[in-house]
C-alpha cells in the first residue's frame, strides 16, 4: 500500500511540474488524437491498438506536447510503451519542458520502461529545459534505487551538474537517500 501512495504522490509532483494532469475520461467527445493519449495513459493495449489500426500517427500531442508515449511511460505501462515504439512513436519526443517519455518513466521509478526505452535508444544523459535534470538526476533526487542501477548500467553520466550546479549524488545525499547515494559514489566513472 505504502508504494501505491508515493507512486500516486510522486506523480502528482511530477504533473504538477509540468502542468499537465490526467486526461479527462468523462470527456463526452474524443478525437482520435485524445483516444490515443488516453488509452496510452490508461494502460489499454488492446484499445490502443484498435485506435493504432484506424490512427497510425503514434506521436499525437495534448496541450502540454506530451505524446502517448511520454503518458504510457509516465505510468509505467511497458506493454504499450514496447507497442508505441514498434508502431513508430519517436522515442526522444520531448514535451513543452523538454521532458522525453524516459525521464517521466525514470522519475517514477519505473526502471523495466527506463531499460526498454534506452535498448530503443533513448538519450540517457537529455537535460530538461526547466532545472537542466537528466533522468538520474530525477530518479535518484526521488530515491529510485533500481532506476538509478539500470540508468548506470547504461553509462549515465553521474557527474552531469543540473542548473543549480547540483549532481545526481548530491541530490541523493540532500534527500537522505543513502543507498542510491552509494550507488553513484560507487559508480565507475563515465568518459566524457
Amino acid at each position: 500500500m505504502k508504494s501505491t501512495r508515493y507512486f500516486a504522490l510522486t506523480a502528482t509532483l511530477l504533473i504538477g511540474l509540468t502542468a499537465c494532469g490526467r486526461s479527462d475520461p468523462g470527456a463526452s467527445s474524443k478525437s482520435l488524437d485524445e483516444a490515443l493519449i488516453e488509452v496510452a495513459e490508461l494502460g489499454d493495449l488492446s484499445r490502443l491498438d484498435s485506435l493504432l489500426a484506424r490512427h497510425p500517427e503514434p506521436d499525437v500531442r495534448d496541450s502540454c506536447d506530451w505524446t502517448p508515449l511520454m503518458k504510457a511511460a509516465l505510468y509505467g505501462h511497458q506493454p504499450v510503451v514496447a507497442r508505441l515504439l514498434d508502431a513508430g512513436a519517436r522515442v526522444d519526443a520531448q514535451d513543452n519542458g523538454g521532458y522525453t517519455a524516459m525521464m517521466l518513466a525514470a522519475s517514477n521509478n519505473h526502471a523495466e520502461v527506463v531499460d526498454l526505452l534506452l535498448q530503443r535508444g533513448a538519450m540517457v544523459d537529455h537535460q530538461e529545459a526547466t532545472k537542466g535534470w537528466t533522468a538520474l538526476i530525477w530518479a535518484a533526487k526521488q530515491g529510485h534505487a533500481s532506476t538509478v542501477a539500470t540508468l548506470l548500467s547504461h553509462q549515465a553520466d553521474r557527474t552531469l551538474k543540473d542548473f543549480s550546479g547540483m549532481t545526481a549524488a548530491e541530490w541523493a545525499g540532500a534527500g537522505g537517500h543513502a543507498e542510491v547515494q552509494r550507488l553513484l559514489e560507487s559508480a565507475t566513472p563515465t568518459s566524457g
